[in-house]
């Protein structure tokens, strides 16, 4: 996965909960259950359209309880920046830049 895509919300789909709960195997779709094709796999028989759409909703609560860390990414400052406030400011200076962000978008179920 490349940073840029890490950092978008995605919508999850069928082929992510065919990845999660068959892996090892083959398939085309076109994001519905009824679009499978070509299913193969030594260890999993094809799951069921309500076994798919749980682990859709499954993977979609991860995804969705991590927003707040591709919040954060795009806001922290560059490295680069870091390291100056570091050598500037120090330890405490590069912390209150920090927490800024963190403050801004806390962890799901963080006491600030």
């Amino acid at each position: 996965m490349t940073y840029q895509n890490y950092l978008r919300k995605r919508q999850i789909e069928v082929s992510d909960a065919l990845i999660s709960l068959c892996p090892n195997s083959s398939w085309s779709v076109d994001d519905t259950y009824e679009s499978i094709e070509n299913y193969w796999s030594e260890d999993y028989p094809l799951p069921t359209k309500k076994e798919i759409e749980d682990e859709m909703e499954r993977l979609q609560k991860i995804s969705d309880d991590l927003e707040y860390q591709r919040l954060r990414l795009k806001e922290y400052p560059p490295i680069k920046e870091q390291l100056d406030t570091l050598y500037h400011q120090g330890y405490d200076g590069w912390k209150a830049s920090i927490d800024e962000v963190k403050n801004k978008y806390p962890k799901p179920g963080e006491d600030l």
